[in-house]
């Protein structure tokens, strides 16, 4: 996939219509400095909105991640089929944000345990097994977070997939 010839496609498809990147941006709620950056090859759009790309410029998905048009159209079937994938991502956007959202909720709070007893200087073994405690879970939500959002955190997360996938096959042993 050539980002760049993306880029170029897409900017050729927004003059043709006669829009500026501020009013694509205003239609698809973006900025416009998202729409250059797409435009120039330095990001691609999220999956999400190449459907609506294709919609505003009368093409193909297929054709956008090609960078120039086809001779055929893409059928209905496959445009349903890219939409499910389309809102599956943004389904699984939001579950992850959740997720990171209460980490740092969870977080903030042992946090905040840790500097009330600091800050109070309450002594004793509950105090000192609930400091720990707090420290320990801080910790550990600061190690997932860096795992989770590093690219070995990417590659754990298609590891886990595809084992998933070979149980679900019933090709675990394999």
């Amino acid at each position: 996939m050539d980002q760049q010839k993306i880029g170029m496609f897409l900017k050729e498809l927004r003059v043709e219509k006669n829009l500026t990147q501020e009013k694509l941006a205003e239609l698809l709620e973006v900025t416009n400095r998202s729409v250059s950056r797409w435009e120039n090859g330095n990001n691609m759009p999220d999956l999400s909105l190449l459907m609506e790309i294709a919609n505003v410029y009368g093409v193909g998905v297929d054709e956008i991640l090609d960078g120039k048009r086809k001779e055929t159209r893409i059928d209905e079937q496959t445009a349903e089929t890219i939409e499910k994938v389309a809102d599956y991502a943004n389904e699984e956007k939001l579950r992850l944000k959740k997720t990171l959202r209460g980490l740092l909720i969870l977080s903030l709070i042992m946090s905040a345990v840790t500097i009330f007893l600091s800050y109070f200087e309450i002594e004793g073994k509950f105090a000192s097994f609930l400091m720990g405690f707090s420290n320990g879970v801080d910790l550990g939500i600061t190690v997932l977070l860096l795992i989770f959002l590093s690219s070995a955190g990417a590659k754990f997360r298609t590891a886990k997939l595809n084992l998933l996938n070979k149980i679900k096959s019933g090709k675990a042993n394999e």
